[in-house]
């Protein structure tokens, strides 16, 4: 079981830069693969970034990176140069598998953290 709880969204001017962070509790953060999924108003889910276990692997739109730290249960995401789409509830995600984070999203899902860009 693994308990996903993000942070870090907030009102942001466009142009700026974001970091969220996704604390993980339970003992399989260090073998689950991790994502970053947001949803827009009247959108779809879709994803934006992921990264395997190890961190080697890992997939990202444009202007988005990810990563973790292992020791801390922590995934990020940093959002840089944010413009008005990025507008969206992002969600953390963690999976069995890298390519199961990519696809449909793995089993846990944390509760979603605010991104609103606007001046």
């Amino acid at each position: 079981q693994v308990q996903l709880v993000e942070s870090g969204g907030g009102l942001v001017q466009p142009g700026g830069s974001l970091r969220l962070s996704c604390a993980a509790s339970g003992s399989r953060f260090s073998a689950s693969a991790m994502g970053w999924y947001r949803q827009a108003p009247g959108k779809e889910r879709e994803l934006v970034a992921a990264i395997a276990r190890g961190g080697l692997t890992n997939y990202a739109k444009d202007r988005f990176l990810i990563s973790r730290d292992n020791a801390k249960n922590t995934v990020y995401l940093q959002i840089d140069s944010l413009k008005p789409e990025d507008t969206a509830v992002y969600y953390c995600n963690a999976g069995d598998s890298f390519s199961q984070v990519m696809s449909l999203g793995g089993r846990y899902w944390g509760q979603g953290t605010q991104v609103t860009v606007s001046s």
